[in-house]
Order: C-alpha cells, then sequence, then structure tokens
C-alpha cells in the first residue's frame, strides 16, 4: 500500500490484531513511533511494526512523506485496526 502524509500531519495511534507491517520510505522524512520508541527514517530506509504493537507516522517535515507498507499475517484487511487516538475523530 502506498502512504502519502502531508507535512504536519500524522496517522492515528493504532494497533492491528492479525497483521504485523514493514514501511519503507520513498521520499521525505518520517518520524515513526511503535511501542515507547520514536524513530526518524529517511529515503530508503525502512521498519518493522509487530503484530499488536501501538503504532503512528508523522511527517514533521516541510515535503509530503512517501511510503510503501507491506502487511503480513493471518489477515491484512483494511478493518484490521484499533486506533487508540485519532487526530481525525475516526472509530
Amino acid at each position: 500500500k502506498r502512504l502519502l502524509i502531508d507535512p504536519g500531519a500524522r496517522t492515528s495511534l493504532q494497533r492491528h490484531l492479525n497483521r504485523s507491517e514493514h514501511w519503507v520510505v520513498v521520499r521525505g522524512t518520517a518520524t515513526v513511533t511503535i511501542g515507547e520508541q520514536t524513530s526518524i527514517l529517511t529515503e530508503n530506509e525502512s521498519i518493522y511494526v509487530p503484530v499488536g504493537t501501538q503504532h503512528r507516522i508523522a511527517n514533521e517535515g516541510r515535503i509530503p512523506l512517501e511510503l510503501v507498507e507491506v502487511r503480513t499475517g493471518a489477515y491484512i484487511g483494511e478493518d484490521d485496526i484499533v486506533r487508540v487516538h485519532d487526530d481525525y475523530r475516526r472509530l
């Protein structure tokens, strides 16, 4: 899945019950929180998100952030998401 995150935006703080994710930064700089750890990733860097772990991606830069998300696990559907906190008030 291709993810585009505008400057100043971030995804919801979330976790997944059935899938893990692997993110690769294509363009921009990502501030990634996985569990209690925060990392900065730039182009051509990647990070793994284990199943069940809370995570979030933020774009604190000035250009759009583009990532590729690879999902693995028993179920990889869009509805495998538990939002802990969401800036857009989605359920």
